[in-house]
């Protein structure tokens, strides 16, 4: 993997790292429960769950939210269950996008997410049609301001990251999705406290766009985001140097 996290980018130049709280949370708990109905409620023996927990442990989500998510999973509470989907498309610009959804309903996901990419400029693709740009990362990023960029550098290393890189104040650390606990441990247990840290879709080349087009793209992604059935957005879009979102 070469270059930045464009994607840790995105996130700066929008200054905002998800949703509210409130939504937050409720991504985590879907979370956290599809991974313990997929995988048992154990999170030593279910690597899903335990990534799910370290990310809403990250975000200070209460350990009572955290244990009734994982009985909901595995069904010693009663709750909605959810299935996984994702949907493929291109925004404005043709910049590549992915979705990842967590629903107790299909046919309301599907609508929405065709709904969104419809009155933003853009449109949805086949399976596959954008898949096949991105791969799975572990990616763990840090307040370039609040940590030493050659120390991290060195200790992301010796933990057997991937790839190190810093962009628009953010110090972003690449792992292989299989290392990506062992890491982020190795570096916690150096003393560095990410701002985020999860699996995520990187994108293997970038589109770059024009200020008023990429302004759309960000829009389609907040959307998006906002949407209740939606996890995760992801995009190869790239955002300059300097950008300003408003």
């Amino acid at each position: 993997m070469s270059g930045h996290s464009k994607w840790a980018t995105i996130k700066h130049a929008k200054g905002a790292a998800d949703a509210k709280r409130g939504q937050l949370f409720t991504k985590f708990i879907k979370e956290i429960s599809i991974s313990a109905r997929m995988g048992g409620g154990d999170p030593a023996s279910n690597p899903r769950l335990r990534t799910a927990i370290l990310k809403a442990r990250a975000a200070n989500m209460p350990k009572d939210n955290i244990e009734r998510a994982i009985k909901k999973g595995t069904g010693e509470l009663g709750g909605s269950v959810y299935e996984e989907k994702i949907y493929e498309g291109y925004g404005p610009g043709g910049v590549a996008v992915l979705v990842e959804v967590l629903t107790d309903n299909n046919n309301r996901a599907a609508a929405n997410v065709r709904n969104i990419f419809s009155k933003s400029g853009g449109n949805l693709g086949a399976t596959g049609s954008v898949a096949y740009m991105f791969n799975r990362k572990g990616v763990i990023e840090y307040d370039a301001e609040a940590v030493n960029e050659d120390e991290l550098m060195e200790a992301g290393l010796e933990a057997g990251a991937e790839d190190i890189a810093a962009d628009s104040g953010v110090i972003t650390v690449t792992t292989d999705p299989a290392d990506f606990e062992t890491v982020l441990e190795f570096l916690q247990n150096k003393g560095y406290e990410s701002v985020s840290a999860g699996i995520s879709m990187v994108p293997d080349t970038y589109s770059s766009l024009d200020a008023d087009t990429t302004r759309k793209v960000l829009k389609l992604i907040d959307r998006l985001e906002e949407d209740d059935d939606v996890q995760n957005v992801y995009s190869n879009i790239d955002i300059p140097e300097g950008f300003e979102a408003e």
